[in-house]
C-alpha cells in the first residue's frame, strides 16, 4: 500500500470553482467578512454561497468567528493566502483568457495588502530599500535580517525576538503578482506592515485591498527606508539614491 499523499487535486478543484475562487480573493488582505458580503463577491444565491463556505471551512481554507448574530469569515492560514496569490502569479503569465482581472486601477497596484504584509509597488521598494542596504538578504525561498538590519528595524519599533520565537516563517520573499518582483512576507513583513500602520502611515480603503499613503507616510517612507513617493499616488514609485 503506498504512503498516502496530500490531496492536492481536492484543494484544486475547490480553489478551482469561481464563486469559491471570488470568495478566497476577497479575503486575501487578511480581513473577516460576512456570508452576506462575501455572497455579493462570489456573485451567487445566499444559500449556495453557504454551501461554498462549508466546504471552504471543511479544508480549512477558511475559518469563522462568531459575534453576536454575526459569522465572519476569514482565511484559514497565512498559507493559504500564499497559495492564492502564487496562483495569481502563474496566472499573470499565463494566455489572456487565464490572466486575472486588474481592478481597483494604478492605486491598487502601487500599495495594497497581500494577506498582513505590504504588497504592490510600496511593498517591493520597500523590500529593495532593505535588500539595498544590506538590512535583509533574501534567497527564493528564505530570508534573514543582518545585524546592521537589526538595529535599524528595533530602532523602528520593529520586535524581532518575539518573531523568531513564533511559529510562521520569519522572513521570506513573496512573489508580487502585479510587480512580478519579490515583496516581504513572513513574520517580519507583516510586523513591518503593523508598524505602519500603527504610525499612520498607511490605511486601509474600505472595501478593497488598496492601501492609502498618507501625507506623513511619504515622508517616513522617504526618511527611514529612502523610498520617494510621487506626489500623486497613482504614479509609479521611484526609489532614492
Amino acid at each position: 500500500m503506498s504512503e498516502a499523499q496530500p490531496a492536492v487535486s481536492e484543494i484544486a478543484a475547490l480553489v478551482g470553482n469561481p464563486a469559491r475562487a471570488n470568495i478566497l480573493m476577497a479575503l486575501i488582505d487578511g480581513r473577516a467578512l460576512t456570508a452576506t458580503e462575501l455572497s455579493y463577491v462570489a456573485g451567487v444565491s445566499p444559500q449556495t454561497t453557504s454551501e461554498h463556505l462549508a466546504m471552504l471551512r471543511e479544508a480549512h481554507l477558511l475559518s469563522m468567528t462568531k459575534q453576536g448574530r454575526h459569522s465572519y469569515f476569514r482565511l484559514g492560514s497565512p498559507q493559504v493566502a500564499r497559495m492564492i496569490e502564487s496562483i495569481m502569479v502563474v496566472a499573470a503569465d499565463a494566455p489572456q483568457r487565464y490572466r486575472p482581472r486588474w481592478n481597483g486601477g494604478d492605486e491598487l497596484r502601487t500599495a495594497r495588502t497581500c494577506y498582513d504584509h505590504i504588497a504592490g509597488r510600496l511593498g517591493v521598494a520597500l523590500t529593495d530599500a532593505l535588500t539595498r542596504h544590506e538590512h535583509i538578504v533574501l534567497s527564493d525561498d528564505g530570508g534573514m535580517v543582518t545585524r546592521a538590519g537589526e538595529k535599524h528595524l528595533v530602532d523602528f519599533g520593529v520586535g524581532l525576538e518575539d518573531l523568531r520565537r513564533g511559529r510562521r516563517t520569519f522572513c521570506r520573499p513573496c512573489v508580487d503578482w502585479s510587480e512580478r518582483r519579490f515583496h516581504l512576507g513572513g513574520a517580519l513583513g507583516a510586523a513591518l506592515a503593523e508598524r505602519c500602520f500603527a504610525l499612520g502611515w498607511i490605511e486601509r480603503v474600505r472595501y478593497s485591498r488598496t492601501l492609502k499613503i498618507s501625507a506623513k507616510g511619504e515622508k517616513g517612507f522617504s526618511e527611514v527606508f529612502g523610498v520617494r513617493l510621487a506626489a500623486e499616488q497613482n504614479t509609479p514609485l521611484r526609489k532614492a539614491g
